[in-house]
């Protein structure tokens, strides 16, 4: 493979970006991938999509080929300090240096986006791994993230700091490299979230035109006769819930479309399901 390839995966919270993040790195290491899956936020769900024990900073092995870790901002400024900024024994001072930090951010918030985008930047440029799937922050959130490169970038006119987060932009905006993922489901809410975020990415410009995957798409039934009974009235409310969603569907570009899967399954195995129809994405 040529280069590492990163896909940034957001949605509402609720529409099943962790379970998608999931499988598309399960699809990711099936084809052979040396695949790293890296959770952001403090509410992600990944490490129950792969059936495993909580993730930590160091990167862990989940499956043959596939790792998996959790982005915690202090041990990401630490290591920004002494492997990017190259300042030794840091770690020696972690504490107050991350006491530090966050009241620098609360000045300049784009400080904390950098540090956590910027782990995400420096797995992607270290030659480890063939795919980088993030299982990012939520849409609500993920703008001020894509855009921390270009904050930096206006905050600090020169130097090495500067230097780093030009490379980042031109990371996130290169198509060879990066894919966002949006995932939604066909409801009212969901669906205005996504809209709003696609006409902002259509505005900054800060990523490739995203990927929209639509999850939990019910099937179109096709029922030559109107059964009796109960089962007929399965049939109304399922035909009338299929409707409904065919209004926020036709809003949607739906690049991509998952089933809603019917019956009683663990995390891991909706991802181990969804990653069949990861192909798409990939």
């Amino acid at each position: 493979m040529a280069g590492t390839r990163l896909f940034l995966v957001s949605g509402k919270g609720g529409t099943g970006k962790s379970a998608v993040s999931a499988a598309l790195a399960l699809r990711a290491q099936r084809q052979g991938d040396r695949v790293l899956a890296m959770e952001i936020g403090e509410e992600g769900s990944l490490a129950s999509h792969f059936a495993t024990t909580p993730l930590a900073f160091e990167p862990r092995e989940v499956r043959p080929g596939l790792h998996a870790m959790k982005v915690s901002r202090p041990d990401a400024l630490l290591e920004y300090l002494s492997l990017q900024l190259r300042l030794p024994g840091v770690g020696r001072f972690g504490g107050r240096i991350a006491r530090a930090f966050d009241a620098l951010a609360t000045a300049a918030p784009a400080v904390r986006e950098i540090i956590t985008i910027g782990k995400v930047y420096w797995e992607v440029r270290s030659g480890r791994w063939d795919t980088v799937v993030v299982d990012a922050p939520p849409t609500g959130q993920i703008g001020s993230y894509l855009r921390a490169p270009q904050s930096i970038k206006e905050l600090v006119p020169t130097g090495r700091i500067r230097g780093q987060a030009e490379s980042m932009a031109g990371t996130l905006s290169d198509p060879e490299i990066t894919r966002l993922v949006l995932v939604t489901v066909p409801e009212e809410v969901p669906t205005a979230e996504t809209e709003e975020t696609l006409a902002w990415l259509d505005r900054e410009k800060v990523v490739p035109p995203p990927r929209v995957v639509v999850n939990r798409v019910l099937p179109v039934l096709e029922v030559a006769t109107r059964p009796t009974g109960v089962a007929g009235e399965m049939v109304d409310l399922h035909q009338s819930l299929v409707a409904e969603q065919q209004i926020w569907l036709d809003r949607l570009p739906g690049d991509v479309q998952l089933p809603y899967l019917f019956g009683v399954y663990t995390p891991a195995e909706v991802a181990a399901n969804l990653s069949d129809g990861m192909e798409a994405v990939l």
